[in-house]
């Protein structure tokens, strides 16, 4: 009997995979609706798992030429007759905010969302930052209120309980090319006792994967290292081991949130991994040298 779930699934174009004894469907082709920062990075890990990967954009020949042209796509939310370029049986991970709310409802009907395997990108400022005056503030896991008032949470919230989407809330995203170095350096953040979840980009990418293949319809999850800081704490790091100063802040009584990964990190496990990026300032470190070795011409 299993050959011939296999066979029928090969012939389908899906893979049959098991979680908690549910049958979960993991198609041959994954899509990367809003292929920016993190799908360079998603992009080359799914590749090893998928037999195809596509990325959309809506501009693909500027913005996706570091792919061949078979793997583009020309895709915009606001122009439904992109939306077709979707193939119909695929995986997909959607990486732009899920608005507004009425395309994001027509987009899903007309591409079958709800049959498909969809994780969605969503953000940690879901959740109300306002709810608690304490110092420091609580720890939020997933069942923390949110903020339906967001154009962008209630397309997250549509996707999920209609379309049976996976979301994962990200904390704020770093990596090479994108470092908290860079933003303290051009006075983008300043010092302050503000607490600040991150993730590293390649562990939102496992994330991403692992959420694919064994994350059950519908589910939340926090992406973040586990460790929030404070913009004072991390200000104070990178001054003392680059000499790149800061000011202080004006948000004098910002407290921010403390976002607990206790979920991801199981789900992590359950995909065979785990994360890899939990010290920032070893990463930061890592993502200096690297950039060192690229500006460095070779001999």
């Amino acid at each position: 009997m299993t050959f011939f779930v296999g066979l029928s699934s090969v012939l389908a174009g899906t893979l049959l995979t098991r979680q908690l004894g549910i049958p979960l469907i993991v198609h041959h082709t994954l899509t990367i609706l809003g292929s920016g920062y993190t799908a360079r990075f998603l992009l080359p890990l799914a590749q090893h798992r998928y037999a195809q990967v596509f990325a959309t954009s809506r501009d693909p020949d500027r913005h996706l030429n570091y792919l061949g042209p078979d793997q583009r796509i020309r895709f915009d939310l606001v122009r439904p007759e992109t939306w077709q370029a979707i193939p119909t049986s695929t995986d997909i991970v959607w990486c732009f905010p899920a608005v507004p709310i009425e395309l994001v409802r027509q987009f899903a009907d007309a591409a079958s969302l709800h049959a498909r395997r969809l994780v969605v990108l969503g953000s940690t400022s879901a959740y109300d930052d306002q709810a608690s005056a304490d110092y420091p503030p609580p720890w939020v896991d997933e069942t923390a209120a949110i903020d339906l008032g967001k154009p962008r949470v209630q397309g997250e919230e549509l996707l999920r309980t209609n379309y049976g989407a996976i979301v994962l809330r990200v904390a704020g995203i770093y990596g090479q090319g994108r470092s908290p170095i860079e933003w303290i350096r051009t006075g983008r953040v300043n010092r302050s006792r503000k607490y600040v979840n991150l993730i590293h980009v390649e562990d939102l990418a496992a994330s991403c994967l692992a959420a694919l293949s064994h994350a059950e319809s519908s589910e939340v999850y926090n992406i973040s290292d586990g460790y929030p800081r404070t913009w004072i704490d991390i200000c104070q790091m990178v001054e003392q081991r680059w000499a790149i100063r800061s000011s202080d802040s004006p948000e004098v009584n910002a407290t921010g949130k403390r976002v607990s990964n206790t979920r991801m990190c199981e789900l992590l496990k359950e995909g065979g991994t785990g994360l890899r990026y939990g010290d920032l300032f070893e990463a930061l470190e890592r993502i200096q040298r690297n950039s060192l070795n690229e500006a460095t011409p070779s001999p």
